[in-house]
């Protein structure tokens, strides 16, 4: 493998001879490399660390960290990375705690731009974005392809739903709706579908004309969210709305926090 003279790489570290390790990286003994990562320079894994193939890591990030919760005691929990990720300059990802599961999650093919932090015991998706400085505390949930703006502070235990998309400087203190385009003006508000996105995705116009009749009930009509809920689920019953409105449905259910509308 290609290990650059300055790196510091622990006796117990499993690492492929197709990784590349740069100049001063700091590589623990519990970690463990997939095939073909690269890490660019200066980077620090530490603790039960996996990390899936063909990862990419930039500067100064720190990833399987000890969590920032005062009731950590040193228990030997994990982070776990899959495959294709870009970790971008200065990320710090933390590793789980025991009352949260014992484990932090990133999935597949995830951007995670500069700065930015994820929390203990949170789990992010496939495909997801978090651009710079998101922040994003304990226990957060970010579902496969939402985006995640930059200076977005997430509360602890809030969802971020499929497909949905969070414009800049929004704090997030509740649920973000799948498929919407979440923002801030003088407050949080879903703003409708995020359409761009999900065209990119390959969601039908037909699923799109669903989706936007289930948000007309939600956030136009003069029904609260539990009648709007009853009304959604009606359709899909009769088959009028197809599996992403239904999920769109189960999402809204099973919130403990309330979503943004």
């Amino acid at each position: 493998m290609a290990v650059h003279p300055s790196a510091i790489v622990a006796e117990g570290a499993i690492i492929p001879e197709s990784c590349t390790v740069g100049p001063f990286c700091i590589i623990g003994p519990n970690v463990v490399l997939g095939e073909n990562c690269e890490l660019v320079s200066h980077v620090v894994l530490n603790g039960q660390l996996k990390i899936g193939d063909d990862n990419r890591v930039f500067p100064f990030t720190s990833l399987g960290i000890e969590p920032q919760d005062l009731k950590y005691r040193q228990e030997p929990t994990r982070l776990t990375i899959g495959a294709r990720n870009v970790i971008r300059e200065s990320v710090t990802i933390s590793r789980g705690t025991v009352g949260g599961g014992g484990e932090t999650r990133v999935g597949d093919d995830c951007l995670i731009m500069a700065y930015v932090h994820i929390g203990h015991d949170s789990r992010i998706g496939n495909g997801c974005i978090l651009a710079n400085a998101a922040t994003l505390a304990g226990h957060v949930t970010v579902e496969d392809y939402a985006v995640v703006g930059a200076l977005n502070p997430v509360h602890q235990y809030c969802t971020i739903g499929a497909y949905s998309y969070i414009g800049g400087g929004t704090t997030i203190t509740q649920d973000v709706l799948p498929y919407s385009l979440t923002s801030v003006r003088r407050e949080n508000r879903a703003f409708g579908l995020n359409k761009v996105g999900l065209e990119r995705r390959g969601f039908t116009p037909n699923e799109l004309k669903q989706l936007r009749s289930a948000y007309r009930l939600l956030q136009v009509s003069k029904l609260n969210t539990t009648q709007a809920l009853e009304a959604i689920r009606e359709k899909v019953a009769t088959g009028e709305f197809g599996e992403r409105v239904g999920y769109l449905a189960e999402f809204i259910a099973k919130s403990e926090r309330g979503v943004i509308k």
